[in-house]
């Protein structure tokens, strides 16, 4: 069995905690690993080999994380643009059929809290004994409370689908809870990769057709780039396969199961104190009942509060009530009108070579500190509109500036001045850590033309 671990989602209603740069799945919201980690580390167990589908900007982040946990078979295919679930999974069955033939495939979101793992094993055992059958399997979750944010899956008999529902509005929600043959739609998956793609050609022959197309162009380098992919229909799995097929079958999938899609999600599964409140940062509370509190610095103060949310980043904060966090999905969709890169991109940024955070900026300057992992390497760029200047803290720099090389070690700088050809280099078994300060009329990130890079970035 191959585990396919998609990775597409941005989590927009865990803001300001999920950016489109660092996700919800590559962050610890339950328990000391990452929920991807989770992920990979839950269904390795069962599987000769993983696939991991994912965007571009995430791959060092899915990388570094998989040798955080000691991950050896696994293979990452990266999607320069998504276009949705049927096409990810489609790749990965063509990857699958050219590189071990006919296997099954358990398909697993990156971003799921499973807290039973006996049941959750117990239950891909019967997907297994239907899937070698020929069957698609989907797994459906018993409601624990009327939620608005899932998909549900009627049953008509045992392990037998009578239909799917969309999100419901409250009401609807309340009545599915009542009737016992309603199941929330977990989007986990288990079929055989030759059964998905005969499903594909057969309801989506459009999608099939067009992902072919691209695996057989990308699959040298499994780089699917950006004109290929945008070729494909934009369309999930439930719509061009599952909701049309009549070869399904639905596991139950009693173990403990979130997707963590909002702060409500993550107040439910979180550790409370005898105020019933979560707390992930230093408080001091004076009669304040079931409030979620998180700060990644701060310590959060509160005086007759009850069912807030307080979440508090190094550069945003969000106040919204308990039942409503929903919702933050549209406050998100405000805010990139106005200031894109607040939702984008995380304080902390991974890159191929290391990580950034921003310490402090304003129109004219910008202050970073960097961080080069042992062995990372910088491309060869310049800027047009800044000036840099670094300041060694931690371990020791090789920095190529204009024809001539430097060694930076700690306490000592040097500046690059806008235009001049630079690199930093860390080919030491330290990790390099420096002060950067830029000052000029332009800050972006875009400002950078790259004349060489080892990690084939343009």
């Amino acid at each position: 069995m191959i585990n396919v671990i998609l990775c597409g989602g941005s989590g927009t209603r865990l803001w300001p905690i999920s950016r489109g740069s660092l996700p919800k799945q590559f962050h610890s919201l339950y328990g000391e690993t990452t929920l991807f980690q989770q992920t990979y580390l839950r269904n390795s167990a069962q599987s000769e080999h993983t696939l991991v589908v994912l965007n571009s900007e995430l791959y060092y982040v899915a990388l570094d994380q998989l040798k955080e946990v000691g991950a050896k078979e696994f293979t990452l295919l990266v999607e320069e643009e998504g276009r949705d679930t049927a096409a990810a999974i489609a790749l990965a069955a063509f990857h699958i059929a050219q590189s071990w033939g006919d296997e099954l495939m358990m398909v697993t979101p990156s971003d799921h809290v499973i807290k039973q793992e006996r049941n959750y094993y117990a239950a891909v055992d019967k997907a297994i004994s239907f899937a070698t059958n020929n069957h698609l399997v989907v797994f459906g979750i018993t409601p624990t409370h009327p939620e608005t944010g899932y998909g549900y899956i009627e049953r008509k008999a045992e392990f037998e689908v009578e239909r799917f529902v969309e999100k419901p509005n409250k009401d609807k929600a309340e009545e599915f809870l009542k009737n016992n043959n309603f199941f929330w739609n977990s989007g986990m998956f288990m079929f055989s990769s030759s059964l998905y793609l005969s499903e594909l050609k057969k309801n989506a022959v459009d999608v099939y057709d067009t992902s072919k197309n691209v695996y057989d162009i990308c699959k040298e380098n499994l780089r699917f780039i950006t004109k290929q992919m945008q070729k494909i229909p934009k369309i999930s799995i439930d719509y061009a396969v599952i909701e049309k097929s009549e070869s399904l079958k639905m596991v139950y999938g009693d173990f403990g199961w979130s997707d963590l899609g909002s702060f409500d999600s993550l107040y439910s599964i979180n550790e409370k104190d005898n105020m019933k409140n979560v707390l992930k940062s230093k408080t001091v509370l004076i009669n304040s009942h079931r409030n979620y509190f998180e700060s990644s610095s701060r310590m959060i103060t509160a005086l007759d509060v009850d069912d807030l949310v307080v979440v508090d980043s190094d550069d945003a904060l969000l106040i919204t009530r308990r039942g409503s966090t929903q919702g933050v999905k549209e406050l998100v969709g405000e805010l990139k009108k106005d200031n894109a890169n607040l939702v984008r991109y995380d304080s902390k940024v991974f890159r191929p070579w290391g990580q950034y955070k921003v310490l402090e900026e304003d129109e004219s300057y910008k202050i970073k500190k960097i961080v080069v992992n042992s062995g990372g390497k910088l491309s060869l760029q310049k800027h047009k509109h800044r000036s840099e200047h670094w300041i060694v803290v931690s371990g020791v720099a090789n920095v190529t500036k204009a024809d001539k090389e430097y060694i930076v070690k700690k306490n000592e700088s040097i500046y690059i001045s806008a235009g001049e050809v630079h690199r930093i280099e860390n080919p030491y078994e330290k990790n390099l850590i420096l002060i950067e300060v830029q000052v000029g009329d332009y800050l972006g990130e875009d400002d950078i033309v790259r004349l060489d890079d080892v990690y084939r970035r343009t």
